[in-house]
């Protein structure tokens, strides 16, 4: 194939060369030039949409673009060419868009690594167009239709053409005003500079298209395998909702008879509120008033926007209400209770054993949430401004809400309901009754025995807290392992940590029932060995989140949407131009602080049409047993899998002299790092206050920081953190080389 293509090639550039000595190229050169000069102003016109129409044919255009330059010169004919060849592209682009781009999306719905890979293009639409278009080496009539398969946004596809085309349009277009003056017997000039130079911006789009191709390719299979890894479940069933299930009424989440829940309710969805009547468009209505929701709607009223909150049941969601508050009131007194069980060790005798008065370690959890539900009350966003709506909101057409009866119009929206609790299909868990994080709040005495199904995030920590707290708790999941994302040595520290405290951790264990005999639930287990039953007074439920979809209108209003949540692109826009999404709906991060973070993307974007990307932000987690595990950036596997030459180094706090002296030393700190470059990739944590010590890796990881920067930071003596300058130091080290100290040696010594 190869030598038939030379010889294609040979033989037409003779037949060219045959043409121009023998055939009567100029007459009729001049012919055609007269033809179309009488055509007066329709000329362009005429060349233009001959332009159009061959683009859409499939037709390569170089001879009409060179054409256009012979008869029109410069001036003229690039602004032909280009208007031409942009509204051939557009058609083209459109008529696969429309004829053929639903059959591709149904056909990657059972494939779901073409479908990221296509998520991921929709993403960089921009970037693949403009370099593709710079290149030569991808055909521009065929492509066309290419990317009219692909998720690339219209918009974006239009400017990357625009902007991609301009310079082999002047060439081309130079070429053919230098033949058109040859021809006319005029003084010529060169283009072989300008050829050389196009040449070379050709060459180097054609490396960074298959640079970047190659490397959303490989984050695309990343994130399958992401997928696939956080759709594991404790059991065979937990990833079916059960039937009928619904977004957990506010009278399962609260005691609405105590004081302090009952202050709660009525700063979150207090009962004498009267929602506002709509009075002309909004410029932003937030469907959700979690994190992402409040964030989104404050930010709105503040910048001046005309905003509307809605909310069916306590606005603070998931963080104030059954989250990150109350799960740290109550961790944080479960480490009381150690701590006082633990004095042994620091020479603290206690002269009789400590009591765990559980009523009190709610009452105080209860009491200090409704403290802190002021700030997300109803009251104060309708003083800053947003008008507050209490009720089910629903999309009843592209630019409309409608809550209980009035219809909100709006320019742009945020859908913010975040995700729920999973329910596992398990046959009689439901009948037996269990708690999640969204129930479990509500206890006010302490169950002798829990099972907790589910050993990720949520899991661990709920399961280590009722164990502190006295509970004989055992730990469940079908994994290989708890908190299977984490590095496998950072796991093992917690699960020695668990165990010692006298929990049973049991992986690799099925649920395939639960029974009730009198006051006792018997789960069922399946796992290698003998059959065994395990007795317990109370279940807990933790094996992932399920997205707040139901109800939502999302079908009317144009927005897709999977059971996994709201479909966006990286600038966190929905499948509707008008309508974004944030927070826990559409992120595989399902933190408040991502929820935040992302609602300040929407902010932006929405209002001002900015191009901001959720893929430019740096993550870190926490999960809150004791000690911490944070992690933020890739794990080493991830940055192999991006094409990092990666360099990983380890310190473990028995080295640190704050850890020795706080009893603290099974814990460790580990920085991932580009060997090529130096900078920070990720890193991972292991200690009591992992989470507070994780911010100085963010940090360096936003600010494209390299890892020798830890070892140049000045870190008060004696802190744990100091184990991040270990580090630092570590790598130092390394580049003091055999060699590079042999040619100090040599050098101190002359200088003696």
């Amino acid at each position: 194939m190869k030598h038939l293509k030379t010889i294609l090639i040979a033989v037409a550039l003779v037949a060219i060369g045959i043409s121009l000595l023998f055939l009567p190229v100029r007459q009729w050169f001049l012919q055609l030039e007269g033809q179309v000069e009488s055509l007066g102003t329709a000329g362009p016109v005429a060349v233009a949409l001959a332009y159009v129409v061959m683009t859409v044919l499939l037709i390569p255009g170089s001879a009409i673009t060179i054409g256009a330059g012979t008869i029109f010169g410069l001036g003229i004919g690039v602004p032909v060419v280009i208007f031409g060849a942009n509204v051939g592209a557009l058609c083209s682009f459109l008529l696969a868009r429309t004829f053929l781009r639903k059959k591709v999306v149904h056909w990657a719905e059972s494939n779901p690594k073409f479908s990221s890979l296509d998520r991921a293009i929709g993403r960089q639409g921009f970037k693949m167009v403009l370099l593709s278009r710079l290149s030569p080496a991808f055909p521009f009539t065929l492509l066309n239709y290419l990317l009219g398969l692909t998720a690339v946004r219209t918009g974006s596809y239009i400017l990357a053409n625009l902007f991609g085309m301009l310079p082999g349009t002047f060439l081309y277009v130079y070429i053919g005003a230098t033949a058109g003056d040859a021809l006319a017997g005029k003084i010529t000039s060169s283009a072989s500079v300008l050829q050389q130079s196009l040449r070379f911006i050709g060459l180097a789009a054609t490396i960074a298209v298959v640079v970047v191709v190659t490397r959303m390719a490989r984050r695309a299979m990343r994130e399958v395998e992401g997928g696939q890894s956080n759709s594991h479940r404790p059991n065979n069933h937990a990833s079916g909702e059960g039937p009928n299930h619904t977004t957990t009424p506010i009278d399962r989440m609260m005691l609405v008879d105590d004081p302090h829940d009952r202050r709660l309710i009525d700063n979150c969805h207090p009962s004498n509120w009267t929602n506002p009547q709509p009075r002309g468009k909004y410029n932003l209505v937030v469907v959700g008033a979690g994190t992402a929701g409040l964030v989104s709607a404050a930010g709105a009223a503040g910048l001046g926007a005309k905003a509307a909150l809605v909310e069916r049941t306590l606005l603070g969601g998931d963080c104030l209400t059954v989250g990150c508050v109350p799960s740290k009131g109550v961790i944080r007194a479960s480490r009381a209770a150690f701590d006082v069980q633990d004095g042994n060790t620091f020479g603290v005798h206690l002269s009789k054993e400590p009591i765990v008065n559980f009523t009190e370690v709610m009452e105080r959890m209860r009491r200090l949430r409704a403290g802190i539900s002021h700030h997300d009350s109803a009251q104060r966003f309708n003083d800053l401004g947003v008008d507050v709506y209490i009720g089910s909101g629903k999309f009843v057409g592209p630019s409309t809400i409608e809550v209980d009866g009035s219809r909100l119009e709006f320019d742009r929206a945020v859908v913010a309901t975040g995700a729920r609790a999973s329910e596992p299909g398990i046959p009689g868990l439901r009948e037996a009754g269990y708690y999640t994080n969204e129930t479990i709040f509500t206890l006010t005495e302490l169950p002798r025995r829990i099972v907790v199904i589910g050993a990720g995030p949520i899991g661990c920590e709920l399961a280590q807290s009722f164990q502190r707290f006295g509970s004989q708790v055992t730990l469940l999941t079908h994994g290989e392992r708890i908190l299977p994302k984490e590095d496998e040595d950072v796991v093992e520290i917690l699960h020695k940590q668990m165990e010692k405290e006298g929990m049973r951790i049991l992986c690799r264990t099925e649920v395939p029932r639960v029974e009730v005999k009198g006051r006792e639930k018997i789960v069922m287990l399946l796992r290698d060995g003998p059959k065994e039953n395990v007795a317990c007074d109370a279940v807990i439920v933790a094996v992932g989140r399920t997205a707040n979809i139901e109800g939502l209108g999302l079908e009317v209003a144009g927005v897709k949407f999977s059971r996994y949540g709201v479909e966006v692109d990286d600038r966190l826009r929905t499948t509707n131009s008008r309508i974004y999404a944030a927070g826990d709906i559409c992120s595989r991060f399902k933190f408040t602080h991502a929820a935040d973070a992302m609602a300040r993307i929407v902010l932006a974007n929405a209002l001002f049409y900015s191009r901001r990307k959720a893929s430019s932000l740096v993550i870190p987690w926490c999960t809150y047993t004791d000690p911490e595990i944070a992690h933020v950036g890739y794990y080493e596997k991830e940055a192999q899998a991006a094409g990092y030459q990666v360099g990983t180094l380890t310190e473990t706090l028995d080295h640190v002299d704050r850890a020795i002296l706080d009893g603290d030393e099974q814990g460790l700190a580990r920085v991932h790092y580009d060997s090529k470059r130096g900078k920070v990739l990720g890193g991972t944590i292991v200690a009591r206050h992992a989470g507070e010590m994780i911010s100085e890796l963010t940090l360096a990881i936003t600010t494209g920081q390299k890892i020798g920067a830890l070892a140049s930071t000045i870190h008060p003596y004696p802190t744990q953190t100091e184990v991040l300058k270990r580090i630092g130091d570590t790598y130092m080290r390394q580049k003091l080389t055999p060699r590079v100290k042999a040619m100090f040696k040599k050098w101190f010594a002359w200088r003696r």
